[in-house]
């Protein structure tokens, strides 16, 4: 099916080979074009019109996103409309070769959280253009996610001791804001940031959620990615106050309670992810 719809409406890529890519994400089939595109089509089920409309917006995203990255992102190309069976349109931006985290595991890299500090410090420094966060997800006010973490606490029963985790959470979700929005990657995970065989920062994928955020939203990269001298290693290099790392700590927490439960058995990857994110949240504690 995904190489008819490239085939009948981008003929120009006819001649390139089209193969399945093996990812973690849960959001998109990913099919690469060639050597240098991939091909992206939504797996949840939603109206054309409204699937449309928010590939457009996380076009403009990545596009905003690659403008400010110290290391490359993947580009927007252009957009497929539904056909063959697929019922939603799909698209197509740039491939970025590499190792994602999952499999070059930089967690105590020094040199790879300086890296991370960097890219983290470039984007902060972009325009917002007087954007505000709005949503639903992370990057606004932490206790807007008490319902879902009660879920995620109940459902993480026999998975995980949940009481000092609940502790946790009880503790950091009053923390106040510690200043106006900044603009943020929004995802920071193993899956998502690329990484050299020496363990430093190769690039950065999924920026369709780059945009205004909570300071502190980025900072969950710091217990998802790395141990903990490598971690203090970029609070230091971040100038992170107190206030701000907890709040990082908090959105942190918000992530992994998720992952841990809801793929334990769709997507075991992500689900250590999570695991591995909440043994380093308490060893912080």
């Amino acid at each position: 099916m995904a190489r008819r719809l490239v085939h009948d409406q981008f003929p120009q890529w006819r001649r390139e080979p089209l193969q399945a890519v093996t990812a973690q994400g849960t959001v998109n089939a990913v099919y690469r074009i060639g050597n240098g595109l991939a091909a992206r089509f939504p797996l949840r089920a939603m109206d054309p019109v409204e699937a449309r409309a928010w590939l457009e917006s996380e076009a403009s995203a990545c596009r905003e996103l690659a403008s400010c990255s110290p290391v490359p992102t993947p580009v927007p190309v252009t957009l497929g409309s539904p056909g063959h069976g697929y019922p939603l349109p799909w698209a197509v931006q740039t491939w970025l070769t590499g190792t994602d985290a999952t499999r070059f595991d930089p967690a105590r890299s020094v040199a790879f959280a300086e890296d991370l500090a960097v890219f983290i410090t470039r984007l902060r420094a972009a325009d917002t253009h007087g954007r505000q966060f709005r949503g639903v997800g992370r990057g606004g006010q932490l206790p807007d996610h008490d319902a879902w973490m009660s879920i995620c606490f109940r459902e993480s029963e026999g998975l995980l001791d949940a009481t000092p985790l609940r502790r946790l959470w009880r503790d950091l979700r009053e923390l106040p804001a510690v200043g106006p929005d900044v603009m943020s990657h929004g995802d920071l995970m193993p899956g998502n940031v690329l990484v050299t065989s020496d363990r430093r920062l190769l690039g950065v994928l999924d920026g369709g959620g780059f945009g205004p955020a909570d300071p502190a939203l980025d900072l969950v990269s710091g217990w998802h990615l790395l141990d903990r001298e490598p971690r203090q290693a970029l609070r230091q290099a971040l100038g992170c106050g107190d206030l701000e790392w907890a709040r990082g700590r908090a959105w942190a927490l918000q992530q992994a309670m998720g992952l841990v439960w809801y793929y334990t058995e769709s997507n075991p990857v992500i689900s250590r992810v999570g695991r591995r994110t909440l043994v380093r949240l308490l060893e912080d504690t």
